[in-house]
């Protein structure tokens, strides 16, 4: 993208309003920030406020938090709520009205929970360096602190909502058991926690748990070589969506805005695209960089440093010049049937990287995983609807 010019940041993304909230120190508009109303996201939205702040110091940034569907929903079961066309709004759909009607001029989503198809005026329009996207495996009080996938006892129950996470573990840990878990983190610590609880361990994103500041919580964090586990699409970076229009908030956010995230990101969410799958879909990846100082899961390399501490210039190789290395899995919910694939190539641009993901996502296509995924859909609707039966809720009408 282009950077801002002067002119580009005087110029705001509509009209204003008579009346419309204006900074103290400038007429410029207020850019007003959505984003779900819980803990974590307002920690995210907060990180983001400050980054562009940071390199807009002339604009007023206003956090504006909103109830989401998939958040005011605690009962139904997530198989529910992900059916059909509500699967592209359980967790944007309020929000991304009130940015296409202007009450919002920006968006932070969590990647994950981000749709791979956006609305036609919409726009992903930057995607941050990206934290750890790992998940972690955190065990009961009650149990060893050195305690890990591989030494829970039989028929330990794990806690999670995510069928990817459960799918992956059913094929690695067979003497595993799992039930739903759902709310915030804390919620869920607090029911893993209890005297009572029927859960030995629950899994969340180390992400999640490093923002909020409950990593000490962490007992293993789980990726291909440690646990067996693929992470999903686009965790642990974030996402900010835009008007299609919004010139210079594209300019705005191109300040911020991290090229390696975006490239490996990219090439994630194309694969999943291609494979048509949500996020409640057991598609599992994991992204590295190959060529340079080779630190996994597309984080930003660790620098070189003097000895007064200072950065050494060209102590990582140029990106271009790096390598992306995709490793795919797609499960059925079992664990008995799977797919998987790996490949590598330089991708020198966002275009280069959603090419690589399609082509990665066609592999796995020509091995099998679309049978997988068209019978794990037929089954997430015969089990949805059981499951509401159970609760004596018609279906459709929850």
């Amino acid at each position: 993208m282009a950077s801002a010019t002067a002119s580009d940041l005087q110029t705001p993304s509509q009209p204003t309003p008579q009346g419309l909230n204006t900074s103290a120190s400038t007429q410029f508009p207020t850019v007003n920030i959505g984003t779900r109303n819980s803990a974590l996201a307002l920690v995210q939205a907060n990180a983001v406020k400050q980054a562009l702040k940071d390199a807009n110091p002339d604009r007023t940034f206003e956090i504006k938090p909103v109830m989401v569907q998939g958040d005011k929903d605690k009962i139904t079961p997530l198989q529910q709520l992900s059916q059909g066309e509500n699967a592209k709004s359980l967790w944007t759909g309020e929000l991304e009205s009130m940015l296409e009607k202007g009450d919002l001029d920006i968006i932070v989503h969590c990647l994950k929970d981000m749709p791979t198809h956006l609305p036609d005026k919409l726009l992903l329009g930057a995607i941050l360096e990206r934290e750890d996207p790992s998940d972690a495996l955190i065990i009961s009080p009650r149990l060893p602190k050195e305690t890990t996938l591989a030494t829970l006892p039989q028929g330990a129950t794990i806690g999670t909502s995510s069928v990817r996470r459960a799918a992956q573990l059913r094929k690695l840990y067979p003497h595993l058991k799992f039930a739903d878990l759902r709310g915030n983190v804390g919620t869920r610590l607090g029911k893993l926690d209890a005297e009572d609880s029927q859960y030995s361990a629950i899994i969340l994103a180390t992400a999640g748990l490093n923002r909020i500041g409950f990593s000490n919580r962490i007992s293993q964090k789980l990726s291909s070589s440690t646990g067996g586990m693929l992470h999903a699409v686009g965790q642990g970076a974030l996402g900010i969506e835009i008007r299609r229009d919004d010139q210079p908030m594209q300019d705005m956010l191109s300040k911020i805005k991290c090229e390696r995230t975006t490239r490996a990101c990219g090439a994630e969410r194309a694969l999943l695209r291609t494979l048509e799958g949500g996020c409640s879909v057991p598609i599992g990846v994991e992204t590295t960089w190959r060529g340079g100082k080779g630190l996994a899961v597309g984080t930003q390399p660790a620098r070189d440093y003097d000895k007064h501490g200072a950065a050494l210039e060209g102590s990582e190789p140029d990106l271009d010049d790096q390598e992306l290395v995709l490793k795919t899995l797609v499960v059925s919910v079992d664990g008995t049937e799977f797919v998987e694939h790996e490949a590598a190539r330089k991708v020198r641009s966002a275009e280069e990287a959603d090419d690589f993901g399609k082509e990665i996502a066609k592999v796995l296509i020509e091995k099998g995983a679309g049978k997988i995924l068209e019978k794990i859909k037929v089954e997430k609707q015969w089990g949805a609807k059981k499951q509401l039966e159970a609760m004596g809720v018609a279906p459709g009408t929850a």
